[in-house]
């Protein structure tokens, strides 16, 4: 088998891969993420790896990396959000709306933002910039980071699984580059869309909070003093 193949072949040439794969999992996921924790959850699929361990050290290295961004808004202040959203008008009014949003449900924020394209480093940098917590940080990090791992691991299982089907029918290695390339493609896709739902549940939820407001103070102007006698 072509699979069977390449891991043999890899394993003869890059040994010391294969004798601290963990290690480089965390390393991948703390540098890169993405693309590491897709061909993760392709290499469990093979058998190659094991689950749970690869998760581990998927979510570990992901919560490093969550760490590194806080680092550097809890040192650099504000301006390290500056210097990374704040150049272009629409990037700076989703900011300061997920600004806002972070103030009221910071732990939401941490969390779900980890399911989004850029929101997600811009989110933990404002954690640091505005000292949150570390040790509520700490918790919605890992939390996040373990979801998010395994949520990315599966969709790499997902198309893994898939290729060893139809293995039969697709036995030129260029397929299992394509499928690879798939799986990652689907995940930055899924992830724009979150970031889109995200935003957009962020507006609706100012919406409503407005015409809250707006019906309150109508209230508020036709019935002055209903609490007096």
């Amino acid at each position: 088998m072509v699979m069977d193949t390449l891991l043999i072949f890899f394993e003869s040439n890059f040994p010391v891969f294969f004798s601290h794969t963990y290690i480089f999992l965390f390393i991948g996921a703390a540098i890169e993420g993405l693309s590491t924790l897709v061909i993760g959850g392709f290499l469990v699929s093979t058998h190659s790896i094991s689950f749970f361990p690869a998760l581990l050290a998927f979510a570990l290295g992901h919560t490093v990396n969550g760490y590194l961004w806080y680092g550097v808004g809890y040192y650099g202040g504000a301006k390290s959000i500056d210097k990374w959203v704040r150049t272009k008008d629409n990037s700076r009014k989703i900011i300061e709306k997920v600004e806002v949003y972070f103030h009221r449900h910071s732990g939401k924020a941490i969390f779900l933002t980890k399911f989004t394209f850029s929101l997600t480093i811009a989110t933990q940098v404002m954690a640091g910039s505005l000292k949150y917590n570390l040790r509520k940080y700490s918790w919605y990090n890992f939390i996040g980071s373990i979801c998010w791992a395994a949520f990315a691991m599966s969709i790499g299982y997902f198309f893994g699984a898939s290729y060893r089907l139809l293995f039969v029918y697709l036995k030129d290695v260029a397929y299992l580059i394509v499928f690879l390339g798939g799986a990652i493609a689907l995940i930055y896709i899924l992830k724009a869309i979150f970031r889109s739902t995200f935003i957009r549940a962020i507006l609706d939820h100012d919406r409503v909070r407005h015409y809250r407001e707006k019906l309150k103070n109508g209230l508020d102007k036709f019935w002055p003093n209903g609490n007096e006698k």
